[in-house]
């Protein structure tokens, strides 16, 4: 469970180019929740979900993953558990292209320190998930756009991640491509993973359990 207790984030604090990009938000993601959270540019979408991620702090406030509190990690701490918890989905994907997709795969492995003997097991069990087990020997400019974004799903799921936290991940995807990565996220629900979807896409948004809208920096659910 994801729980967000009045949090406020304000950029350039105290200065004449201040800006608050959140304002005393509070919300609570239930485990095996597909949640998409809305709203028109600058809203705040991507402020929260780089909280959650444990990529920025808060100004005010807390946030809870589970029993832990991360809204003041920072440093190694903050990226031990974003090894050990989180998937990142991107809608610019950020894989290596001169490597091969299983290298890709492996590459939160690698950091978490996994042998390679298992980090192998376990990024190919995630390609074969995401349908890419024949893939996992080419290289990543030989992907669709789609296949490119599976791969990117794969990678959060082989790093074991309970939580993933996905920004616009089908902006670059036609609709055919964008439908299947939120049939995706839905099948991962099923398993027990968690996931919260940034979307412009109101179709997408409504394959969700749930949608959140932000307006101005505060929840207008």
């Amino acid at each position: 469970m994801v729980r967000i207790e009045g949090v406020t984030k304000i950029y350039n604090e105290g200065s004449a180019s201040e800006v608050r990009a959140l304002d005393d938000v509070n919300l609570t993601i239930q485990d095996g929740e597909l949640l998409a959270i809305t709203g028109e540019s600058g809203s705040g979408k991507s402020t929260l979900l780089n909280l959650i991620g444990a990529l920025d702090t808060p100004t005010k406030g807390r946030i809870f993953v589970g029993s832990e509190e991360i809204s003041r990690l920072s440093g190694e701490k903050a990226a031990a558990f974003r090894r050990k918890h989180l998937g990142f989905v991107f809608q610019g994907f950020y894989l290596e292209e001169d490597f091969s997709v299983l290298v890709n795969v492996e590459i939160p492995l690698m950091l978490q320190g996994v042998d390679k003997e298992e980090r192998r097991k376990r990024a190919m069990s995630a390609l074969e998930e995401m349908g890419l087990k024949e893939k996992a020997d080419f290289l990543v400019t030989q992907l669709s756009g789609g296949q490119k974004q599976r791969v990117c799903i794969a990678r959060a799921l082989a790093g074991g991640a309970e939580l993933i936290l996905a920004d616009e991940p089908t902006g670059n995807l036609d609709s055919e491509n964008g439908e299947a990565v939120m049939r995706t996220f839905r099948e991962l629900t099923k398993k027990g993973v968690t996931v919260v979807v940034v979307t412009h896409n109101m179709q997408h948004a409504g394959v969700c359990d749930r949608t959140v809208n932000l307006k101005d920096g505060r929840v207008t659910e």
